[in-house]
Formats: C-alpha cells, sequence, structure tokens
C-alpha cells in the first residue's frame, strides 16, 4: 500500500487481508502451473478498503511468470464504449515490449493485429480502436465473439494471462457485457485469470447487474470490510515509527473509521508535518484527515493557487488516461505553466504521472470533480468537447462531453451527436449511439433534421428493444417534414421491428396503410413487396387466398428486372411453396428471382434494404421443391454472410437454423441436431421467445422425433415453451402440426387429435397444403385410424391428392406411407412399394428409411428390412433402427 511522497515511497503491508491474498496466490499458482487454470475473482467493497492494493498485488504475484494486463474504469468516461477493453487489450496489439513476461513477435515487435484477429479484424478492430469504424452496423454479439477469440489467441501466443480490471463500477457497459459473457462461458480450459474490483455503492442500474452476474460466476467473490483499530494501530508504527503510542493510534483509527485509504494518506501527512505520533499529537489528526478528503482535499487544492486548480479540474473533466495536451488546451494555459501545475499536483499527491496524467486515488478524482462549480463544468465539458474533436480523435471521443452540455438548440453538437451515434454503431455499441441520438433529440435539431434523428434512433435499437424501436419510427412517421423516399424506409424499418416484437399482424397493417397513400411507381412497388412479406409470414391471416392470388397477379409479369421485383418473385415462390403448388412451376419462379444463379446484390443475407427474410423464403421453397443442392448453399452462404460480418445474434442463430434444416431435410439427423441446438444456444444469448427460438425448436423437436428420441423432444418442448400461444410469425415446419406429432409420441392421442385439427382448420382457411411443410394431414389419419377408419382414409387421400400436386418424390412418398399405414395385405404392400420407388429418387434419405423398413417389414423381404436398418442407422434414426432390428429378430429362422 503505497504512501506517495515527492522524495521517497513508505510501502505499508496490507493487513486483515489474508484470505484474499492467499486466494490470489493460488490463482496465480493454478494459473502459472501445470494444469494452466484460470478463472474469475473479484474484490468489492466501499471505496477506499484496498481493492486497488489487492490488484497491485496479484500484478506483483503474476509478474515475471506470465502476462499481466490492466485497465480501470472512469466516472466520467462511462458512456465510451469499449473504453476499458481498449485498456486492457490494446498493449497486446501495439505496444512493442511485452506485458509482464510476456513473449512478443520476432525482434520484439508486436503481433500483427492482423494476423492475431483473422477475419475478425474488420469486426472487433474498431471495437478496440486500432482499425477505423466500418460502414456496416456491427453486430454486438460478434463483437464479444471477436473479443473472446482474440483473449485465446493471445493466450495461446504469451501463455498464461492475467487481466486486471479496477473500479468496475466505472466500466463502460460495453466492456461490462463483454467480461459477463466470457465469464458466463462453459468452462474450458483457457489459461485465462480475469479479477475484477469495484465500488459497491457506486454500481447502480444496468452496471450492478452485469456487475452481480460475474460475481455470481467468480471462484472467489469477496466484499471487503473496513480495517479494525488492531490493523490501523500496525499501520501507523509501520509507517511511523514502533514509538507510536496506542492513544495516537486509536484516534487515527477513529478519525478514518477503519477505511484503508484515508488511514495511508493520513499516516503520510502526519509525516510530512513531523507531528510526533503521541498522546499529545492526537488532537491534530482531525484536521489532518479532512484534508484527505472532501472540502478538506478542496481546501488543499485551492492553497496550491487558482492556475492550479484549473489545470486539476481540466484533468477531472477528462477522467482517466488524461492527455497533457488536452488538459493544456481545456485550462486554457501555456506548455510551460501547464507542466509546473502537473508538477505541484504530483506533489500533493493528487497526480501521478506525466503523459499520460492520472488521479493518485478515484475518490481524489470524485471529490475534485464534484467540486467544480456546475455552471463551469458544463462549460467545461463543451469546451472539452471542442477540443476532443479538433484533435482528431473524432466525435465518438467527443461524446461523453457532449452529453453533458445543456440543451440549447444547436445544429452543430446534433450532427456531433449524430456523427457520434454513426460511430457507436458502427464499433457494436448501440446503447451508445442510442443515448447520443436521445440527446441530440433535447437539443433540439432543426425540424427538417428531426425525422433523420427519430429514424436513426429507431434503426440504434433495432435489435436491442424492438418496443423502443416502434415508438420511435412511429414518431418519424408522424413528423411533416419527413422526406417520401426516407418514409418508405422508415416503414419498412417498423414493420421488422413489429415482427420482431412479435406483433406481425400490425407489420402489415402498418405497411397496408403506407400502401394506400403512395403513389404509383418504385415506392409503391417496394412497399407491396414489403405488405406480401408481412402477411405471407404472419401466423393467422384473415384472407390468405385472396393475398396470395393477388401476389400471383402481381408476380406473374414480372421478369426480374430489379431488386423489387426479385423480391417479389422470392415471396411468390414462396407462397406457391406453402400453398403445395406445383414445385417445378415455384422453382421456375425462383430461379427468376436470381442473377446468374446467386442473389442479387441488394438482396443478400446482411443487405438491410430487404433484410434475410426474402433469402430465408427463397432457400426454404427450394428445400420443400426437393432442390436441396440449391437450398443447402443458400443456407451456407447465409451462414458465412454472418460469421464474415460478424453478426453473432439472432441472424447467426437463425442460420444454424436453417443449415438445421437442410441436414433433416437430407436426412443427417445427427447433424440437424447439432446445428439446431448451436442456432438455440445463440438465440438464448438473445433474449427469449423469440422468433428464432420457436423455428430452431420445432425444427429440432421435429428431428428429435425422427431420431426417436422423444424424452428429448419433450424435454426441449417443455425448455422452450413450446405450447400454445404460438407465435405471431409461421414457423417451419408448421408448430401445431409438429406439436401434434410430438403428442402422438408421448402417446397424448386425444391431444394430438386435437392439435392437429386446430393446424389443418387454420392452414386449409389459409390455402396452405404443403403436407412435408405442414404435416398434419397424415399424422391425423393415423391418430384416428381405429376410431374413424373413413376419415382417415379421406384425410390420407387428401394428403396423396395435395402431394400430385406438388409433385415431389419426397411429398408423394410420404403420403403413400401414409396411406400403406391404413391399409393392409397386398394393398398395403403396393402402396409401400410405390413409395420407395418415390423415395429413392428424392434427397429425402429419413423418409426413405421408413418407407423401406415399412415396406419390408409388410413384404417380409428381409433384404429390403436390412436394407432399411442401414439406412436408419445412418440417418442416425435410432428409433426405427431399433424397430428394423425387432422385426429381423422375430422372423422365424430359416429351416
Amino acid at each position: 500500500m503505497p504512501v506517495y511522497r515527492p522524495d521517497d515511497t513508505v510501502t505499508l503491508p496490507l493487513l486483515e487481508r489474508e484470505p484474499e491474498l492467499a486466494a490470489a496466490a493460488n490463482a496465480v499458482d493454478a494459473l502459472c502451473g501445470s494444469r494452466r487454470s484460470g478463472g474469475l475473482l473479484v474484490y468489492r467493497g466501499a471505496a477506499g478498503l484496498g481493492k486497488t492494493a489487492l490488484l497491485s498485488e496479484v500484478r506483483r504475484l503474476a509478474t515475471g511468470r506470465c502476462a499481466v494486463w490492466s485497465a480501470r474504469g472512469g466516472e466520467t468516461v462511462t458512456s465510451v464504449p469499449f473504453h476499458v477493453v481498449r485498456q486492457l487489450l490494446q498493449p497486446a496489439l501495439t505496444d512493442t515490449a511485452p506485458a509482464s513476461g510476456a513473449a512478443s513477435g520476432p525482434a520484439g515487435d508486436p503481433m500483427d493485429a492482423r494476423e492475431l484477429l483473422g477475419d475478425r479484424y474488420e469486426i472487433v478492430g474498431p471495437a478496440l480502436g486500432i482499425a477505423p469504424p466500418g460502414e456496416q452496423l456491427a453486430d454486438p454479439q460478434g463483437v464479444r465473439d471477436g473479443l473472446d477469440a482474440l483473449v485465446e489467441r493471445l493466450a495461446a501466443i504469451h501463455g498464461p494471462l492475467v487481466l486486471l480490471v479496477d473500479d468496475a463500477q466505472w466500466a463502460d457497459l460495453e466492456t461490462l457485457a463483454w467480461l459477463t459473457s466470457f465469464a458466463e462461458r462453459p468452462a474450458l480450459p483457457l489459461p485465462v485469470l480475469i479479477v475484477v474490483a469495484y465500488r459497491t455503492e457506486e454500481a447502480i442500474g444496468e452496471t450492478e447487474w452485469f456487475l452481480q452476474k460475474i460475481g455470481a460466476a467468480a471462484r472467489l467473490l469477496v466484499t471487503l470490510s473496513e480495517l479494525t483499530s488492531d490493523a490501523t494501530a500496525e499501520l501507523a508504527r509501520a509507517a511511523l515509527g514502533e514509538h507510536a503510542d496506542d492513544p495516537f493510534c486509536r484516534e487515527v483509527w477513529a478519525v478514518t473509521g477503519g477505511n484503508a485509504y484515508e488511514t495511508v494518506e493520513l499516516l503520510a501527512k502526519v509525516r510530512d508535518s513531523e507531528l510526533e505520533p503521541v498522546e499529545e499529537s492526537a488532537g491534530e489528526l482531525r484536521a489532518l484527515g479532512a484534508s484527505a478528503r472532501g472540502t478538506g482535499l478542496i481546501a488543499r487544492l485551492e492553497e496550491l493557487g487558482t492556475a492550479t486548480t484549473r489545470f486539476a479540474w481540466a484533468a477531472a473533466i477528462l477522467g482517466t488516461d488524461i492527455s497533457l495536451d488536452l488538459a493544456i488546451s481545456l485550462s486554457g494555459m501555456s506548455q510551460e505553466e501547464a507542466t509546473e501545475c502537473a508538477e505541484r499536483l504530483r506533489s500533493a499527491r493528487i497526480l501521478v504521472g506525466t503523459d499520460p496524467l492520472e488521479f493518485v486515488h478515484p475518490l481524489i478524482a470524485g471529490a475534485v470533480y464534484r467540486a467544480i462549480p456546475p455552471g463551469v463544468r458544463t462549460a467545461m465539458h463543451g469546451l472539452a468537447a471542442w477540443a476532443v474533436s479538433r484533435s482528431g480523435r473524432g466525435s465518438a471521443a467527443a461524446a461523453p462531453h457532449l452529453l453533458e452540455v445543456h440543451p440549447d438548440g444547436d445544429p452543430e453538437l446534433v450532427e456531433q451527436l449524430r456523427e457520434a451515434a454513426a460511430e457507436h454503431l458502427a464499433v457494436g455499441a448501440p446503447d451508445a449511439a442510442r443515448r447520443c441520438l436521445e440527446r441530440a433529440l433535447m437539443e433540439p435539431p432543426l425540424e427538417s433534421i428531426r425525422p433523420l434523428v427519430l429514424y436513426e434512433l429507431g434503426c440504434a435499437t433495432l435489435l436491442t428493444s424492438p418496443a423502443t424501436t416502434v415508438g420511435h419510427l412511429r414518431a418519424a412517421l408522424d413528423t411533416p417534414l419527413l422526406d417520401e423516399t426516407l418514409r418508405v424506409d422508415v416503414v419498412f424499418r417498423l414493420a421488422q421491428a413489429l415482427t420482431h416484437n412479435n406483433q406481425t399482424g400490425d407489420a402489415a397493417h402498418v405497411v397496408a396503410t403506407e400502401v394506400a397513400r403512395t403513389e404509383e411507381g418504385p415506392a409503391r412497388m417496394r412497399l407491396q413487396g414489403a405488405h406480401f412479406l408481412w402477411e405471407g409470414v404472419q401466423a393467422i391471416e384473415e384472407n390468405g387466398p385472396e393475398r396470395s392470388r393477388r401476389l400471383a397477379r402481381l408476380a406473374g409479369g414480372l421478369t426480374g428486372r430489379d431488386n423489387t421485383e426479385r423480391v417479389l418473385l422470392m415471396l411468390r415462390a414462396f407462397d406457391g411453396t406453402a400453398r403445395g403448388e406445383s414445385a417445378e412451376e415455384n422453382v421456375q419462379i425462383a430461379d427468376q428471382a436470381l442473377l446468374d444463379g446467386r442473389l442479387p446484390p441488394g438482396v443478400g443475407w446482411t443487405d438491410t434494404a430487404w433484410g434475410f427474410e426474402p433469402p430465408a423464403l427463397l432457400g426454404l421453397s427450394y428445400a420443400f421443391a426437393d432442390r436441396l443442392d440449391r437450398a443447402e448453399s443458400l443456407f451456407q452462404e447465409g451462414l458465412r454472410a454472418f460469421e464474415i460480418s460478424g453478426w453473432s445474434g439472432g441472424h447467426l442463430a437463425f442460420a444454424h437454423a436453417l443449415v438445421g434444416y437442410g441436414h433433416r431435410r437430407r436426412g443427417r439427423l445427427a447433424d440437424a441436431e447439432t446445428y439446431l441446438r448451436e442456432s438455440l444456444r445463440l438465440a438464448d444469448r438473445v433474449g427469449n421467445g423469440l422468433p428464432m427460438h420457436w423455428d430452431a425448436a420445432c425444427m429440432l423437436i421435429d428431428t428429435l422425433l425422427a431420431r426417436g428420441h422423444v424424452d428429448k423432444a419433450l424435454e426441449a418442448a417443455e425448455r422452450h415453451a413450446f405450447a400454445p400461444p404460438y407465435s405471431s410469425s409461421i414457423v417451419i415446419p408448421d408448430a401445431p402440426s409438429v406439436r401434434g406429432r410430438l403428442l402422438l409420441a408421448l402417446g397424448r392421442t386425444k391431444e394430438a387429435v386435437v392439435e392437429l385439427e386446430a393446424a389443418g382448420v387454420a392452414l386449409t382457411a389459409r390455402g396452405r397444403h404443403n403436407i412435408v411443410m405442414a404435416p398434419w394431414a397424415c399424422d391425423l389419419a393415423r391418430a384416428v385410424a381405429d376410431d374413424d377408419p373413413r376419415r382417415a382414409a379421406h384425410l390420407a387421400s387428401y394428403a396423396r391428392d395435395r402431394a400430385e400436386r406438388f409433385g415431389t418424390h419426397t411429398a408423394i412418398g410420404v403420403a403413400l406411407c401414409c396411406a400403406a399405414s391404413l391399409k393392409e395385405g397386398a394393398e398395403k404392400v403396393e402402396l409401400l412399394a410405390q413409395a420407395v420407388a418415390h423415395l429413392e429418387t428424392s434427397p429425402s434419405a429419413y423418409e426413405l428409411a421408413v418407407a423401406r423398413v415399412e415396406y419390408g417389414i409388410a413384404a417380409g423381404f428381409p433384404a429390403e428390412l436390412a436394407c432399411g436398418l442401414e439406412l436408419a442407422e445412418s440417418c442416425g434414426a435410432d428409433g426405427l433402427a431399433d424397430r428394423a432390428r425387432r422385426a429381423m429378430d422375430a422372423r422365424p429362422a430359416p429351416r
């Protein structure tokens, strides 16, 4: 515990922290030993109880044994995104010297940042401040994943790492979000020890929530307490000599209340004043102690002179890592005068360092900042914003100061805040962007600029708070001066936000209203496309057949000459697929939507003009048309596009679901399960009960049932609340149909019949007859076969008729298997033989395995049964394979 003096430093022992020190020593030993075991330590407590000293001890223990990097939050820079992450990890990317025992690149050069980050350079580089922000919005989850990968790479290069974060109560939320997600990752043998310290009384709101989660994940969570009178006496004698008597030491404890920082400071002042540490001098301790905090500290500062006080104010405004040139600019001093002021502040134990400067303790920084008169403080923040911007650091760096300036209708300040918000979005900090834009609205902006700010605010909150986005975008629509071109974008984003907020019906209504007020032309055409999109993906629709007819009429004359036409063709292909119309014709329509066989620029997976929904619907149209090669190519392209762009949240979750469903349609059930579970894991990081959860959970349950893992399917259904009420958006495959199938597998036949009947009513009313996308009819036929064979036969006939109209070998083969399940003898065998013939020419290996096993059993063909068993095993259909084995075992042995 150092006591700073102009001429020497007295180091005092860390007392009554033995358990914490032992835990730190054990953690460092485990990290640097043969196990290379990392972990997380958290020290918390009131200000001045020795948290920083504990971190210093951890650094001392680790120095020379492993790499150590550290960072510190700052009261005035909490709104700077990734500020603490940059302090923590930038040295690994920019320093020519390695950190505390770490290895560096050849000849002492730092590792090349591009080499370290690889494909993630464009995603993580801007957040770390080593690359300029790109034009595309960065996904916060993608940035966090990139930071994870960077730390793993650094650990592989440098060996064990110690990452120290002090004053985490003032860390930016983006850093805390990353630390939380990193701490909560599944346990891996990663040689990284993270040590976090924070003040409990200063941690509020989201910061407190993050720090509580970090603490819950820690191997050690310690709440520090004040020093006892005995420990205070021991410190006093270590600092002043053994002749310090008991009454004097007791008064030191009474004055400081056992606060370690105040105790050290008070003892330093006793040394400075050459006060004898005896009972006769104890009466002077309270006056000396008051000068270390609050008004006493400020009085001591003012004694250093007006110029020095002004320089200290400038330093407090700037916060941490105080740049000397900015402090000079803000204080209005010459280089020489500022240097003299800094030296006085160092001598008074208020500042340390040269360039950058730092306050000796955050308590001092806070006291100085709060001592600045409010009006002066606001004005100085304005000057700081100007100085930061003029220095070339950019609007984002100036944003913390801009946020503190009083609203005054300043158009230039509004533009600076908009620029800062754009930079924040580009580095993956939408919450920081939101704060800037909300402040811009308070200025307020010019009436012509207000709709732009509202639109940008809506875009900033789309991924993090769809409900908030809806409010901002509705406000933008109500703005009289909204440009007509921008209005189309606002409507499209509003519809997206409503859909993401589980209000798909409202999304369709909003677009329909806008279509009605828009004149013929490209804008109206795009709105019509958006209307058909959101109408088509809602789960409940008033007049689906009429919408399909309107879409067919509109798309009938289109050739795909521009992106609006291409999107309409994609929507038409999917609508025809859902309706069970000719798959061959649907494929022809889908092909028209492509440009040289590929998604056209502007309608790709990461293009924001239309979103990812049209390419997804196009891929699903190919998948159900038995063109799985095209579907898989599109889905893999989407997965890769999201990975490259760093979109690691809902977009990547949905892409995994689509790739997994492609495997399901191929009959690669184990691979499908892997992708779908990963989809749900990714979706869980975004939130609960989102549309992506519904799709992935439904696909997973369908896959687990195909595998014969009924208990796991039930577990997945219960975990993800796969039950009514269903999502407001359609789910692929049809959710009520899959739930009905699950209930049948569980033996809950009556419930299954009710579920499947309701699904049939809803789907046929919409004109949706695809029996593979929505397999309700075949399952319902089997469910009612014993009690109502006539109805079962009617359902099987319906399924077969619709399958033949659709025309794919998969659909026809599935319908034939359904019909065969209701027959006996030769008729059953013949239907199954036809099913096998169709499915052999389809890409659907699992459905073929089902048909082969059933055919082998019905016909008594051992070779066919063995072939079905082999195919079931290769598909990962364990339940079907067991059925085939039992059938083979039950056959009489040959004589």
